[in-house]
């Protein structure tokens, strides 16, 4: 089956569950890992502003979009031509389903099976001891954070935090004094590529308070990443501890 993605996570999971470039035949330029992997496939655009031309010269018998990630007008063009799949991934269990989607689709159930039950325990022994509100910043200028709808608000609460904008929804925009009843402040590595000297600036208003860059895609990256975060998590939450005390 020639398939292409449009989304960075799920070509890494077609991937871990033993696609391979003979099977994947288009990608985004965000699509980077594996890492090595992916560096044969066409690249077909941006996740939201994709080639269409492109896509149709490579023939595809199926594409997979994602309702986030992909601007409608386009997946809505792609279907009227193409077999589309477009996923939507808000919580851990959306996550589990599509992982099953994509074992059934390519006939990887087993894979797909062995990564649902390693995300699952790598959640499960990751958890913090006692529950601190957390400030995630996905973007600056204007600073941006998330509500409890997306994705990554799941992923802190599995491993025991609160999310500080948990009353809001989708990516609200703040400022910094809307920082200031939270224990912990969480700068994103993606999409804004938040750095030491972004520290630095919330420390300005708030020299007290742990504030820490955190791996992007640990916390946004469904299909099987999570599934490779165990240490990561493990040492991010030591970390948070070795603040609290």
């Amino acid at each position: 089956m020639n398939v292409i993605s449009l989304v960075p996570s799920i070509t890494e999971a077609l991937f871990d569950l033993g696609l391979t470039e003979n099977e994947i035949t288009g990608r985004t330029k965000f699509c980077i890992h594996p890492e090595g992997q992916v560096n044969n496939i066409p690249v077909i655009g941006g996740t939201k502003n994709l080639n269409i031309e492109k896509i149709r010269s490579l023939k595809p018998d199926l594409i997979i979009a994602n309702k986030e990630e992909n601007t409608k007008d386009q997946v809505e063009a792609l279907m009227e031509e193409f077999k589309v799949v477009v996923t939507h991934v808000e919580t851990v269990e959306d996550n589990y389903y599509l992982l099953k989607t994509l074992g059934n689709l390519f006939d990887r159930q087993e894979k797909a099976q062995l990564f649902n039950l390693k995300i699952y325990e790598v959640l499960e022994n990751a958890k913090i001891s006692s529950p601190l509100k957390a400030a995630y910043l996905v973007w600056k200028n204007p600073y941006m954070t998330i509500g409890s709808d997306t994705f990554i608000h799941h992923i802190l609460q599995e491993i025991g935090f609160e999310n500080s904008f948990k009353d809001q929804t989708r990516y609200p925009e703040i400022t910094v004094e809307d920082l200031a009843d939270t224990d912990i402040i969480m700068l994103s590595s993606e999409p804004f590529p938040f750095r030491e000297k972004h520290i630095e600036e919330l420390k300005a208003t708030y020299p007290e308070k742990p504030i820490m860059i955190v791996d992007g895609e640990a916390f946004s990256w469904y299909g099987t990443h999570i599934a490779k975060c165990g240490q990561y998590f493990k040492d991010l939450i030591a970390e948070v501890e070795s603040f609290a005390h």
